[in-house]
């Protein structure tokens, strides 16, 4: 990934991409119109090195530029590699004491392995998506069947026994458990709970798919299984998208079930029927503040800055699908109109419309085919962000930052690298929030810092700023 960032940033290279060429891979290239005749030969062992660039001459010379990198790397590789088991059985036999497997390979790879891992007793995260609903039930029903946890498909995040994985952040460790089918909806309500003076016990990923009607919640429904019975756990916090019709009552007569008390934020619900142990949140910021009782999560001072006269629209680039789920209910509980390529209901779906709020899941498969996530590489922010400053309409622009295990070293840094080529004259105002912890590699403090020192104003939440953006509406008409 790293590569193919380097190769973006050569003069004269439109797109470009470094791959294994597995099927799916191949699949994404083409999508992008990366992969040529040559490449569509490619074996699963290989690797593709795919630019478009403005000529012949200038694609050969990045190409030239960028082999012997390719080349010091994988000599490197094998250099400083110990043996390594290849296959979960041996892993298994040689570690006997693990428990987990972590399974990230090409979705038409993953669900296979994944039966490998439960075959050996193992629980299993899998971070791949592009795996089948069918192979998700077949493999969580299996899971069930054999008192092991199945997270994911789609699984970016958790945290047990205080080990962040995937996309994760350095948390306290505390009596709140967290269940959720978000990743980005676990990573801001548990940096929010341990940055205002409480703690995690564990933080258990089911998948976004899990509580849709055709798997049946069976992964959540174990989850709560698992901290119920977890002596460290205290209060229960469920995050998700509303459930499906059928598997929602079901949820909750667990929940009801439960002697703790549970916090649930399913974003964009409401008329939730919720057991007398439930407390209801209406966003993930609320979520946190429901596990901390009477301690007040921190607030930031804003500057107010105007918003630039005649721009009077608001425009979301966020990198975390579901913090563009919070922002999208809080300017619908406001009274505004919004759109978003991943619109939750009460919202319309994206388009060319004018009179609309637009809020943008960066995320999105429409804008990571063949491209590494917006958290990994912020460099999908750029194309978005010229687009929002250049339109006459929009007066403010939100952004999150999302730290952590796994995410960019420092996204705050590029975001303000980017900035400083495009901004001229009557610009919108910026709003953005950062996701993390100070125990973070990123660093909480210092991306903050990174951001106001480019003009950023930053909110203490993701809904702090969407409320914040609220206020500057107000203040300027």
């Amino acid at each position: 990934m790293r590569l193919s960032r380097d190769l973006g940033g050569i003069d004269g290279i439109n797109e470009a991409a470094l791959m294994m060429a597995s099927p799916s891979n191949k699949q994404v290239l083409k999508d992008a119109g990366l992969l040529s005749n040559q490449s569509a030969t490619a074996e699963s062992g290989d690797l593709i090195l795919a630019i478009n660039a403005r000529d012949a001459i200038t694609a050969q010379d990045a190409a030239d530029t960028i082999g012997p990198q390719i080349t010091t790397q994988t000599r490197a590789t094998v250099k400083n590699t110990v043996w390594q088991p290849k296959t979960i059985h041996t892993a298994a036999k040689r570690v006997p004491e693990a428990n987990l497997a972590l399974i990230s390979v090409p979705g038409s790879f993953a669900a296979a392995e994944a039966r490998k891992a439960l075959n050996n007793g193992l629980h299993v995260m899998m971070f791949s998506d592009n795996v089948s609903i069918e192979d998700e039930i077949n493999l969580k029903t299996q899971a069930y069947e054999h008192g092991l946890l199945m997270m994911g498909p789609d699984c970016g995040t958790a945290i047990l026994n205080g080990v962040p994985l995937a996309f994760a952040n350095k948390v306290s460790r505390g009596g709140v458990g967290i269940i959720g089918a978000s990743g980005t909806g676990i990573q801001e309500v548990t940096t929010l709970i341990s940055n205002n003076g409480s703690g995690i016990s564990h933080a258990i990923g089911v998948g976004g798919r899990d509580l849709r009607d055709e798997v049946g919640g069976i992964s959540t429904l174990m989850a709560i299984d698992q901290l119920d019975n977890d002596v460290e756990t205290q209060q229960i916090v469920l995050i998700s998208k509303p459930p499906g019709a059928k598997v929602l009552p079901k949820v909750m007569e667990r929940v009801g079930q439960s002697p703790k008390p549970f916090t649930i934020c399913f974003i964009g619900a409401s008329n939730l029927d919720l057991p007398a142990n439930v407390t209801a949140a209406r966003t993930l910021k609320d979520a946190a503040q429901a596990t901390l009782g009477k301690t007040e999560i921190i607030q930031f001072t804003y500057k107010h800055t105007k918003i630039p006269e005649g721009r009077t629209k608001i425009r979301g680039l966020y990198s975390g699908g579901t913090l563009a789920a919070e922002t999208q209910l809080i300017l619908l509980d406001a009274g505004l109109n919004v759109a978003s390529n991943a619109a939750i209901p009460g919202a319309k779906k994206l388009s060319n419309e004018i009179n609309t709020h637009k809020i943008i899941d960066l995320g999105d498969d429409q804008y990571t085919q063949g491209r590494p996530h917006p958290m990994i590489d912020p460099e999908i922010r750029r194309e978005p962000l010229e687009a929002a400053i250049a339109d006459t309409d929009v007066g403010l622009i939100l952004i999150d930052v999302v730290i952590g295990y796994g995410a960019h070293p420092n996204p705050a840094g590029q975001l303000a690298d980017m900035l400083s080529s495009m901004r001229g004259k009557n610009n919108p105002t910026i709003i953005a929030s950062v996701t993390g912890t100070e125990e973070d590699p990123q660093v909480l403090s210092n991306q903050i810092q990174t951001l106001r020192s480019a003009g950023i104003d930053v909110a203490a939440s993701n809904a702090d700023a969407a409320v914040a953006g609220l206020k500057l509406l107000e203040l300027n008409n």
